[in-house]
């Protein structure tokens, strides 16, 4: 089974892709690692680290698609996480594929965003991994653009999001149920 697990910066899919790991023992790949890893291999590669969620993803989806495509067909467990799938992507995976997929997307609203950016949202960013740096885009004006954004392309796609609105922890519980579900379902069929 492949889980991937996309959605906005900072909303804690690498931690929660190191939760699975260690429930499940699927191994876990960072696209934020793929890139850093070609890009350093090759400056050349066709992005940079800075480059547009979009150019970086659209360099990345080949890769991305090879790697599940052959997990799937080789019957090995993956969990990739990271802001680079997404969701009119991953549909354009044949249906033998999709069939071994679980895919979604994490979000916070508007009102989380509000109440919490600098509390827990940019405290809480480097949980996993260390993200010191405070960028242009690290405004609450422009995160709550980005989680609009991603609702808008999950919904227009029909792919599952999951929006945190007040209780973290408790919300998130709701996913980690959602994920168990989903997996029984398969393991069923």
């Amino acid at each position: 089974m492949i889980i991937l697990i996309g959605g906005v910066g900072y909303a804690g899919k690498t931690f929660m892709a190191q939760q699975l790991l260690e429930k499940y023992k699927y191994p876990s790949l960072s696209i934020d690692h793929l890139k850093m890893g070609l890009f350093r291999a090759d400056i050349r590669c066709g992005f940079t680290p800075t480059d547009s969620l979009e150019l970086i993803g659209e360099k990345l989806w080949p890769i991305l698609k090879g790697i599940i495509m052959t997990c799937v067909e080789n019957n090995q467990n993956l969990i990739i996480e990271g802001a680079y799938l997404f969701p009119e992507k991953i549909k354009e995976l044949e249906a033998d594929y999709l069939y071994n997929v679980i895919s979604f997307y994490l979000g916070f609203s508007t009102s989380y965003i509000e109440k919490y950016f600098e509390s827990k949202v940019l405290k809480y960013r480097s949980v996993i991994e260390q993200r010191d740096n405070i960028n242009d885009k690290d405004t609450v004006e422009l995160y709550i653009l980005e989680n609009k954004t991603q609702k808008e392309i999950c919904e227009k796609s029909n792919a599952k999001y999951f929006e945190i609105q007040s209780d973290y922890e408790k919300e998130i519980g709701f996913v980690y149920d959602w994920i168990d579900n989903e997996l029984s379902k398969h393991l069923k069929r």
